[in-house]
């Protein structure tokens, strides 16, 4: 029986070798997105990641990184600072502006450090001069990696509360911001024309609904996924 051809892989793609499949990220999760202009950093970089057992992927400007990143979801950024292009103080801005919560790491020369604090000011998970250590690099994408899961697992849960807010019905929803507002029963009964008895069983559907198991853990819930109001700007601004 003829031995079927290996598919071709993305050079792009380096997934850890020798180690069971099941151990392998899927595509496009939990990778390391590296970004330099100069191909022998790439490379080293790649190669470095893939020994320790992390998937990368590269990209020789911001700007081709910029055409995918807003469908990437876990992952982080480990970016030069200096690139022809875009540099990664502006590479940062525009995953700001796109709505990217990946983790950026910037590498910087060592006169380049001004910068580099800047881009931390900026939302940077952290920053590496170099030549940086092996041991340092591998420690921080870790960490990057760590506050990646962090961001995705809290934003599915507030996907999650936001669907049990949205299946409740009108009258819930009216008891719920009542009971956010922190007004008793009776009170919530006077405000809606309702009976107390009324409202206490649209107030345990609700919590049945939002899975909550005390009204501290509803408020919290509901807290959750309430923006916070902008602050007023000073007259004459």
């Amino acid at each position: 029986m003829a031995e079927t051809a290996p598919r071709d892989r993305d050079p792009r793609d380096r997934a850890p070798r020798d180690r069971d499949p099941r151990d392998r990220a899927p595509r496009d999760a939990a990778l390391v997105h590296i970004i330099d202009d100069d191909d022998a950093v790439r490379d080293s970089l790649a190669l470095l990641l893939d020994a320790a057992g992390i998937a990368v992927r590269t990209y020789d400007s911001a700007t081709k990184f910029l055409a995918v990143a807003r469908g990437l979801a876990d992952g982080c950024v480990l970016t030069d600072v200096r690139m022809p292009d875009l540099d990664g103080l502006a590479l940062q801005r525009r995953l700001t502006d796109l709505g990217v919560t990946l983790p950026v790491i910037v590498m910087t020369g060592h006169a380049d450090v001004p910068i580099a604090v800047a881009a931390l000011k900026a939302g940077a998970a952290d920053f590496l001069e170099k030549p940086f250590d092996d041991e340092r690099l591998v420690a921080a994408v870790r960490a990057a990696l760590t506050v990646s899961r962090e961001v995705q697992r809290q934003a599915a849960a507030m996907a999650h509360i936001a669907t049990r807010i949205a299946s409740l019905t009108r009258r819930e929803r009216e008891v719920l911001d009542l009971l956010v507002a922190g007004k008793p029963n009776k009170t919530i009964a006077y405000d809606l024309g309702a009976s107390p008895r009324t409202v206490e069983v649209h107030r345990a559907r609700v919590m049945e609904k939002m899975g909550a198991r005390s009204l501290a853990e509803l408020v919290r819930m509901v807290i959750a996924v309430t923006p916070e109001p902008a602050a007023a700007k000073p007259a004459g601004v």
